[in-house]
């Protein structure tokens, strides 16, 4: 029996938590930046690469969907430290990085505070489902 068109079930979660005062370019820029840091961390969450019809090639992207949730700032707090003493796959934004043009830049400005003074407006984290429902307990999906 071809079981192809049976629902893919993964067993872990990739979810992207956002501040819910952010404008939405910055979400989405946000957004954008948090989930390829989860690329580079977990390339098995990467799936090959695509093509058309014609032969046009097409970069790979994830696996599996990439659920993206928001929530107020204490939220994010709370999520940020549940992921951390999970020891999750873990990507963060910070506001600073809006002030800044260049990844060297980026990875100073969160060098520069400490991790229970980071201004969070997002995280991107990755692990066992559960595991990540935890993290993001109190978040709504993002509307």
């Amino acid at each position: 029996m071809d079981n192809t068109d049976a629902p893919v079930r993964f067993d872990t979660k990739i979810a992207v938590l956002l501040r819910d005062d952010l404008a939405v370019w910055q979400r989405l820029n946000v957004t954008a930046f948090l989930v390829s840091g989860l690329g580079s961390r977990v390339p098995e969450l990467i799936g090959e690469p695509y093509e058309d019809a014609d032969g046009t090639a097409y970069l790979p992207m994830f696996r599996q969907p990439v659920m993206v949730f928001e929530a107020d700032k204490e939220t994010l707090t709370k999520a940020h430290t549940r992921a951390v003493a999970r020891d999750a796959d873990l990507a963060v934004f910070t506001s600073d990085l809006f002030a800044t043009g260049n990844d060297r830049d980026n990875r100073a400005a969160v060098r520069a505070v400490g991790r229970d003074s980071l201004d969070l407006v997002g995280m991107a984290v990755h692990g066992p489902k559960n595991g990540v429902d935890k993290i993001v307990k109190g978040a709504r999906m993002h509307r």
